[in-house]
């Protein structure tokens, strides 16, 4: 199979038993499609994954501290220490519902004003109604101090036996949910976690450089032997409906070409964040 395509090495290197060879062809089938050589394209062999290089990076540029965050919220001591002890700072969705417990309700202002608007009333017809009337704080503090701790008990035992109670109460916390200020936060070290990562690749592990022709074929020659990435780095192929990258590692042996064929098989798949 001749092999045509421009290739620039990073280190030249003599061509001696030492030394080995890539080969490769790369296609992509779109959804319902045959397959096509990705034309025109470059490819990057590196000395390390471009996975690998990601991490690097993340763990070199320092994240925003949440603790610290979190301390200069406008909110409770006890939403706080909430917070930091659960790592969390989104107070909406299911997740954030399954993490909150009977105490959880009872001990933080924020959970348990929530807990009350949304379960108070004529919402639930069981829901305990409080029998200690306002008077009776500065008449009989000692009567409106037992009937509260009784009311409070039996608020928790509700709780307990109706767990589904606590769904919807993040409605009400949408005013001091300060998780859209945290994500601003942490995405303001995005892009240079990503410019860093590019530039690593194509300079501290960058081998060679290869564009593929009309038929999909690149080549790269005068490799030492070890082992390298394939890779298309943070740039998606395309190709119909089908976008596909590459970090496939492939092993260079002395005086032998090594023939890769990449295809959708053996594309990087890109893990989605949650929300």
């Amino acid at each position: 199979m001749a092999i045509t395509s421009a290739v620039v090495i990073a280190a030249a290197a003599p061509a001696t038993a030492q030394t080995g060879a890539l080969e490769f062809v790369a296609r992509a089938t779109p959804s319902g499609g045959l397959d096509e050589p990705i034309r025109g394209f470059p490819f990057y062999l590196l000395t390390k994954s471009f996975e690998e290089i990601n991490k690097e990076v993340d763990a070199s540029v320092p994240k925003p501290d949440m603790d610290e965050f979190i301390d200069k919220l406008e909110v409770s001591p006890e939403l706080k220490q909430w917070m930091k002890k659960n790592h969390w700072t989104q107070l909406s969705g299911g997740d954030f519902i399954h993490k909150l417990h009977v105490d959880d309700i009872m001990s933080v202002p924020e959970f348990n004003k929530a807990y009350m608007e949304r379960n108070s009333g004529d919402r639930a017809v069981d829901f305990p109604k409080p029998k200690m009337k306002p008077l009776e704080k500065t008449k009989d503090p000692e009567k409106f101090e037992k009937l509260t701790k009784e009311y409070t008990e039996a608020v928790r035992h509700y709780i307990e036996q109706n767990p589904q109670s606590i769904d919807g109460i993040d409605l009400s916390l949408s005013s001091i949910d300060p998780s859209a200020k945290w994500n601003v936060l942490q995405n303001k070290r995005v892009p240079e976690v990503h410019r860093e990562v590019l530039d690593l690749a194509q300079s501290k592990y960058l081998v060679a450089r290869m564009v593929t022709d009309l038929q999909g074929q690149a080549s790269a020659r005068g490799i030492a032997a070890g082992t390298y990435w394939i890779s298309t780095l943070d740039v998606a192929a395309d190709v119909g409906d089908a976008r596909p990258r590459w970090d496939l590692a492939v092993s260079i042996r002395p005086g032998e070409t090594a023939r890769i064929t990449l295809t959708n098989a053996n594309t990087v798949h890109v893990a989605r964040s949650a929300p």
